[in-house]
């Protein structure tokens, strides 16, 4: 399919590699950007020949955030020319596009997390707003050294708590660090994001996407099956009320990938001393 904002490939060993691809523009997340990505997404959803997806993008930053030149769509009673095709502005008042709308990109967000390919999220330059939000839903992320991350909706007159932010950060670092970094809307930098342990690693610009595909290799020897439900583990375990519950879907996780063929390739492999060779699906 061809795209006009993205681009997208799976390769033959099953890792998929989307790109945001405005640079022009430091890749601001667009209405017809927002709609491929839903395509995309709703592919991988059912893809059982994509194992790894890397998230990056085209250009001198990864992204600038929601497009604000867009956005003044949303308050303007009549639609320019060609926006016609964008459900959420099919509606007299402003107020209601701007609650179709901010639904709609946020389902981008819950489709993240539950495709079930790893997400690897390789960054650069500006990582803001909507981008931010993108990260946040990432598995693993790596950057390299002029990256910066800005929350920063909180800057612009809206609240700090927005695509996801106020869910993530407080679990991925802490609550009092995120309440800094969500309030205040300053930048992080890749240096200090590696140590509060919101990104893997920070790495020369020339060495991203190398670095992933390392990250790539070393998921893709795992068992296909193993590795989508240890995802499907970890979503439930972010919203788990009680130890009690995640144990009884792990124990249900290792029975299932226990009666799996993977299981006897990775025990062969292990006792012949090679890596395993696992089909795609």
């Amino acid at each position: 399919m061809d795209y006009k904002t993205i681009k997208f490939e799976i390769r033959e060993n099953g890792v998929a590699i989307l790109t945001l691809n405005r640079p022009e523009k430091l890749n601001a997340i667009s209405f017809q950007m927002e709609e491929e990505l839903h395509q995309v997404l709703d592919n991988l959803m059912v893809n059982l020949e994509c194992r790894v997806l890397i998230l990056r993008g085209e250009g001198r930053a990864f992204s600038a955030g929601t497009d604000l030149q867009e956005g003044l769509v949303l308050n303007s009673k009549k639609n320019p020319e060609g926006y016609d095709k964008f459900y959420f502005l099919d509606v007299p008042e402003p107020l209601k596009k701007s609650y179709y709308h901010q639904n709609y990109i946020t389902k981008l967000i819950m489709k993240m997390r539950k495709i079930p390919q790893p997400i690897i999220a390789v960054l650069h330059g500006a990582v803001a707003g909507g981008g931010l939000g993108f990260v946040l839903a990432s598995d693993i992320r790596i950057a390299s050294e002029d990256v910066s991350f800005i929350n920063a909706s909180i800057n612009i007159g809206l609240t700090g708590a927005d695509m996801g932010s106020s869910y993530f950060l407080p679990r991925l670092i802490n609550l009092s660090r995120a309440a800094e970094i969500i309030y205040s809307g300053r930048v992080v930098s890749g240096q200090e994001a590696e140590k509060i342990g919101f990104i893997l690693k920070v790495v020369k610009k020339e060495n991203l996407i190398e670095e992933a595909f390392k990250l790539t290799e070393e998921l893709l020897s795992k068992s296909p099956l193993g590795l989508r439900m240890t995802k499907e583990v970890l979503n439930l375990s972010l919203d788990s009320p009680s130890l009690n519950n995640i144990l009884q879907f792990e124990n249900s996780s290792i029975v299932i990938s226990f009666f799996s063929k993977d299981l006897k390739e990775a025990s062969s492999a292990f006792f012949e001393k090679r890596t395993p060779k696992y089909p795609l699906k």
